[in-house]
């Protein structure tokens, strides 16, 4: 079994990498600039299970055309890919009245026309396998986040593009999730989220915690697994039971 992963070098999707090779997927992951942290991560998969293939590949998902290129040159290379999971993302926070059309435009492109190219290019390999799996991550900001309106509507998007393949393609054997998170403690968010950001989740979270890469990377695995397979076109949350961004 193989998974390609976008944005595995670190955060998510790096925890969604190591916890496929735990369970013993070969996996093709990509990154955009850290060739560092992408070697990395397959230095640990590898630690995992050293008899895995674990392959990176630079990619901005914006390109479609970057995109159509990488995903066949992985299909060539791992023979058979059985699961997507589209985590890569970008985050550039403004008010809306002060939100630049640059702004808009790559976090539009990354967060909602990347997971939609890269799904593309990957289903007419499901449909021929008569399966698949098809895992998006959004976030809560996904019902609206203040200072992250280019932010909050990619994620709302995913959750339509994402209900609408799970539609379109069940019948083919091809199941599509999201996996909404809150807070999660990776590089981007001590990057991008305020103080008030982590006071906040501390007092409204009822677990009163801040969740883990690790505790996404094991729901994407099940639904990614045959004790997923019925799953199909649901909106999960890994959240510890705060339902919304303020």
């Amino acid at each position: 079994m193989n998974v390609f992963i976008t944005g595995g070098s670190r955060g998510i999707g790096r925890a969604a990498v190591l916890k496929f090779a735990e369970k013993g997927w070969g996996c093709a992951f990509t990154y955009i600039k850290n060739r560092a942290a992408a070697k990395e991560t397959v230095s640990l998969a590898n630690k995992i299970n050293s008899e895995l293939k674990i392959k990176s590949f630079q990619l901005d998902i914006k390109d479609p055309k970057q995109v159509e290129k990488v995903v066949e040159t992985a299909l060539i290379d791992f023979e058979n890919i059985h699961a997507v999971v589209n985590n890569a993302a970008v985050v550039r926070n403004n008010a809306a009245v002060m939100m630049s059309d640059e702004e808009w435009s790559e976090v539009l492109d990354t967060n909602l026309s990347g997971p939609f190219y890269v799904t593309r290019s990957l289903l007419m390999h499901f449909i021929s396998n008569k399966s698949g799996r098809i895992i998006n991550i959004s976030s809560l900001a996904q019902d609206g986040c203040s200072g992250q309106v280019n932010y909050a509507a990619s994620k709302a998007g995913l959750i339509g593009m994402t209900r609408t393949l799970a539609k379109e393609y069940g019948p083919k054997g091809i199941t599509s999730n999201i996996v909404t998170v809150g807070y999660v403690q990776t590089e981007m968010t001590k990057e991008h989220m305020a103080g008030e950001l982590h006071d906040f989740w501390m007092k409204h979270c009822p677990l009163k915690k801040i969740s883990s890469a690790k505790d996404v990377a094991h729901l994407i695995y099940f639904l990614c697994s045959q004790e997923g397979s019925f799953i199909n076109g649901e909106v999960i949350r890994v959240s510890g039971g705060l339902t919304y961004a303020p």
